[in-house]
């Protein structure tokens, strides 16, 4: 990457801010002058509650809460309602006179989630209703906006119109904010294709997120991350499928065209896609360029799952396959390419098999969905922290959360280490697990509440939201987490969104 070219955006920052207030897009912003977190990393685990993450850490130690970010000092909860649930619920939607619980209700969801507070009665009932989507849940983190479901940074019910952005409707993201205001890197990852809802929302503006083609088309001619690492890719059999990108973005980058920007790496065939990527990042580091990783495998885009094997007092996750990267390796790639910058960076990285497993019911898919998380936020920690470099917990700021629950899985007897759960193939359902181990009560998303995790500069401001939309709790809503984001790197926003009196 190319640092050189932010310092013209840098200057003109420096000059607005000694001018004083910044204005943009008729919102009021200021640039801070204490300490801020110039490097934002925001790991997802899809779909994720707080029953499969016990699951997943007895199935590794034996220990509930054993993962690597439950060591992580901040842990909070999350609600994630969108416009298409509160409607479900019976509310009409004025984002200037919203009524949170109407969205999320602690009288019949609870203040915390099951088992870490009791299960209330009803509550399954109520978690099934009406929940958000990943679309929706990723324009909340990333605008500070609620949508309907299906939408990217984009205005309720789909106007041309409005906003904050082009004045079509779309939503100003906090990647572009943060780049025009301070001259931050971006980067997104994940284990999906690159153009589903979750990385989409950081980087990309549409009506629908199933518009796979003009969703890539956008973040690789217009928003232009600096490092893309993801799924998609359209298969290695020579029987192309371009379900997630369009085929002539694909052989433009496979054909250079877009070699002056990007270093362009691509599952292969019998190579290891550590190696690939490794090599590639460290390309892309010393050319001064940007990343971009495709990978995954051409029926769903998806990487392959870990597989963790039954082997109770022994747990053992195997890779499916060497020719992708890891979600840490993954991370972490992304991370050497963005730290050249000075300026600093923003990073999403989502683990996004977790919520197809969930989908599925599939507890074995799940574990090892979660153990790939549990392994890419150690890696995470373990960059951070290492010497001699300009990266500290003094000025990052790390959160790892979830954008929605799933299933409604109940563990209902307690397994030991590297122990699973008899499962029967092809079925989804409590059924699957004839001993009784486990159960479901759906395969769609739920309004249960997430985990927040994080750790670093700007940690206190979450503490601080805490309750705001929720009296009396410790919840944190999920356009608030673009709040705390924005001001931890010293870029405050004014919230579009208020509480009725």
């Amino acid at each position: 990457m190319n640092t050189r070219r932010f310092l013209p955006i840098a200057a003109a920052v420096a000059a607005m801010f000694c001018a004083g207030a910044v204005q943009a897009d008729s919102t009021q912003r200021f640039v801070s002058r204490t300490p801020v977190a110039k490097h934002i990393i925001v790991l997802v685990g899809d779909g994720m509650n707080i029953e499969h993450e016990i699951a997943a850490s007895r199935y590794l130690s034996g220990r509930a809460l054993d993962l690597s970010f439950h060591k992580l000092p901040y842990r909070g909860f999350q609600a994630h309602w969108d416009v298409s649930a509160y409607k479900k619920r019976g509310g009409s939607y004025d984002p200037q006179a919203i009524d949170a619980l109407i969205g999320y209700d602690p009288a019949q969801g609870g203040a915390k989630p099951y088992p870490l507070g009791p299960e209330l009665d009803g509550a399954m009932d109520y978690h099934l209703l009406a929940a958000t989507d990943s679309a929706s849940a990723s324009t909340a983190w990333s605008t500070g906006y609620k949508t309907d479901d299906g939408n990217l940074a984009w205005l309720p019910g789909d106007p041309d119109a409005g906003g904050n952005r082009s004045g079509d409707g779309s939503l100003k993201s906090i990647t572009e904010h943060l780049r025009e205001a301070k001259g931050y890197a971006i980067g997104v990852v994940s284990t999906v294709p690159f153009t589903h809802a979750t990385p989409a929302g950081f980087v990309s503006h549409n009506k629908s997120r199933n518009n796979y083609g003009a969703i890539g088309t956008e973040i690789l001619r217009v928003s232009k991350p600096e490092v893309v690492i993801g799924g998609g890719h359209p298969g290695t059999d020579g029987s192309p499928t371009y379900n997630y990108i369009a085929e002539s973005d694909y052989l433009d980058l496979k054909n250079g065209a877009h070699a002056g920007d990007y270093v362009f790496v691509e599952r292969a065939a019998g190579v290891d896609g550590s190696q690939s990527l490794l090599a590639a990042a460290q390309q892309a580091v010393a050319e001064g360029k940007k990343l971009f990783g495709l990978y995954g495998k051409e029926k769903d885009g998806n990487f392959e799952s870990l597989e963790p094997q039954d082997l109770p007092d022994t747990p053992l996750v195997k890779r499916a396959t060497t020719e992708n990267p890891t979600y840490a390796e993954a991370t972490v790639a992304a991370l050497q390419v963005l730290a050249q910058d000075q300026d600093g960076f923003f990073l999403m990285a989502e683990q996004g098999d977790i919520d197809w497993a969930n989908h599925a019911n599939d507890y074995k898919r799940m574990v090892g969905t979660i153990t790939d998380l549990h392994e890419g936020v150690k890696a995470v920690v373990d960059f951070i922290d290492r010497p001699g470099d300009r990266i500290t917990w003094d000025n990052t700021l790390l959160i790892v959360t979830s954008d929605h629950s799933n299933n409604y899985m109940r563990l209902q007897k307690r397994m030991r280490a590297g122990d699973l759960p008899t499962q029967t193939a092809n079925c989804t359902g409590s059924a699957c697990y004839p001993g009784g181990e486990v159960s479901f009560g759906s395969t769609g998303h739920t309004n249960e509440l997430t985990r927040i995790y994080a750790r670093g500069r700007g940690t206190e401001l979450l503490r601080k939201a805490e309750g705001r939309w929720y009296p009396g709790t410790r919840i944190v809503d999920n356009t608030q987490l673009f709040h705390v984001m924005m001001e931890a790197a010293g870029v405050p926003v004014e919230p579009a969104l208020k509480l009725a009196e």
